[in-house]
């Protein structure tokens, strides 16, 4: 598992308040883990902090899957 990927997992956890072993790359935020529209912006918000970065909240709220999410915050840090 990758820095990113272990992070992303997480600071998901973290958010939703989850068991982390319910968090597979092919999660997908609303159908598998339950994030409600008010957590997805707080997940955005928590990748940047955790992460140092500026993420475009559109393109980000776009992202459905926690795989997703790590690509996204790869190419973002990249």
């Amino acid at each position: 598992m990758s820095d990113v990927e272990s992070k992303v997992k997480q600071i998901v956890a973290q958010t939703l308040k989850i068991d982390p072993s319910r968090i597979t790359d092919d999660a997908r935020f609303v159908e598998d883990l339950g994030a409600e529209s008010i957590q997805s912006i707080e997940l955005v918000a928590a990748f940047e902090e955790g992460f140092d970065i500026d993420m475009d909240e559109d393109a980000a709220l776009a992202v459905k899957t926690v795989g997703g999410a790590i690509k996204f915050i790869e190419q973002a840090i990249a």
